[in-house]
């Protein structure tokens, strides 16, 4: 990477409006905030093709973002996490809600309103084999859109793509080949290259390392670190890998079909998860020593499938597979609310906490299955924690029962020679 790409960084024209677009908003100043932002995609049938339903993708969350932060958004596969990316970034039109960038509300923007903001808006798409054109080089890729906005960069445009590439570690010797001459991790560098163009303040990363294999995986998360050090980038990083979201992020959002069930920063949803979704994901989370395996002392599994976002669960959408689930889990949907100092959980059961809904303790049957479930889990895991921790133990006494003696030997007969010349 560059030295200091900081003093060689692109300066942009002005907008339409005479506005320069610079770096003006100070660390920590909400940067995007969201407000019960919708997706709702129609499902249409027959030949007149008359809506008969909607796939509730994203279906009402708030969050905000702030000026230099880091937000991790996680969950299973369908929860809405790629749609609510494609979202804020005006991909996609939103059904309902509000979107807005430094205090300017941008939901419903047209292709003219948007063109001058996408300079301050850049995606990182989620597959580096689809998300870049085969018929294109790799300069004009990284060129686009510096062409797109009317930019003219110091030097050419032709210069500024190769100091982008060599930021993202890449040979600026490579402008002229084509995307199927690099292996998937330069690719995902491309894209990179490409979304850092015109020197954008928010970032949207989906998935960035899910299709890379693991070593380039460690490569690009360090290069997005360093990016954001350097360059003063706000991220938003889409993953399903939570220790990939614990290395880079600040703070955390989990979402749950379409929800957000769970906002807290780092540290505080790692120690001690309030929801129970994200407890059950926590622990998923393998430990990546071998001798420590089996030192996990609880590994939840939830029962069933995740339901259908066509027609969602009433209440809580977490209730069908939680094991404190009870009647006004099934009534009553929570609301995202603060309990502890920068922790907001949507939860009338939360972990670590005391009820939100004390006067109901009775639990749903199905919850009353996966709580056996669970202790069961719970319990066949203590075991095995225990004859592992008894079998370590053992082991290292024999040891070092072994090395004792070996050790002594050596001390006697090197203190022989030093005896016999003293006498």
């Amino acid at each position: 990477m560059s030295e200091n790409p900081k003093d060689t960084a692109v300066t942009l024209p002005a907008q339409s409006d005479g506005a320069t677009l610079t770096k003006d908003a100070a660390p920590g100043e909400t940067l995007l905030k969201v407000t019960g932002l919708q997706k709702h995609f129609p499902i249409k049938k027959g030949l007149l093709q008359r809506q008969v339903g909607a796939v509730h993708a994203v279906d009402g969350i708030d969050f905000e973002v702030r000026a230099g932060e880091t937000l991790g958004v996680v969950g299973e596969s369908g929860c809405g996490k790629s749609t609510m990316g494609r979202l804020i970034t005006r991909l996609l039109e939103p059904t309902g809600g509000k979107v807005e960038f430094e205090g300017k509300d941008i939901t419903h923007l047209g292709v003219s309103g948007m063109r001058p903001l996408r300079r301050d808006v850049q995606m990182i798409f989620q597959d580096p084999y689809s998300s870049l054109n085969p018929r294109h080089t790799i300069g004009t890729i990284v060129g686009a859109p510096f062409r797109l906005q009317g930019v003219e960069p110091e030097g050419g445009i032709k210069k500024e793509v190769q100091r982008l590439l060599s930021v993202v570690g890449l040979n600026p010797e490579h402008y002229n080949r084509y995307p199927h001459e690099f292996s998937g991790g330069q690719r995902q560098r491309i894209g990179i290259a490409r979304a850092l163009a015109l020197n954008p303040k928010l970032v949207v990363a989906d998935e960035p390392v899910s299709a890379l294999d693991v070593s380039i995986q460690a490569q690009v998360v360090n290069l997005l670190d360093d990016l954001q050090q350097e360059l003063g980038l706000t991220y938003v990083i889409i993953a399903h890998d939570l220790s990939v979201v614990r290395h880079v992020s600040d703070r955390i959002a989990v979402m749950y079909l379409g929800k957000i069930v769970e906002l807290a920063d780092r540290e505080s949803l790692y120690r001690a998860p309030m929801h129970p979704y994200t407890k059950a994901l926590m622990s998923a989370v393998p430990i990546p020593d071998p001798r420590r395996k089996n030192a996990k002392s609880e590994r939840i599994l939830l029962k069933g499938d995740v339901p259908s976002p066509i027609s969602p669960p009433s209440g809580c959408r977490f209730h069908t597979r939680c094991w404190k689930a009870t009647q006004i889990c099934k009534t009553t949907e929570p609301k995202l609310v603060e309990l502890k100092p920068g922790q907001q959980v949507a939860c009338h059961h939360p972990e670590n906490f005391e009820d939100q809904a004390p006067q109901d303790t009775v639990l749903l049957t199905i919850a009353k299955e996966a709580a056996e479930l669970v202790a069961d889990e719970v319990l066949a895991e203590s075991a095995e924690t225990s004859a592992a921790v008894a079998a370590e133990v053992a082991e290292i006494e024999a040891e070092a029962a072994a090395e004792e003696p070996a050790e002594a030997a050596p001390a006697a007969e090197s203190g022989n020679p030093e005896t016999a010349g003293e006498k």
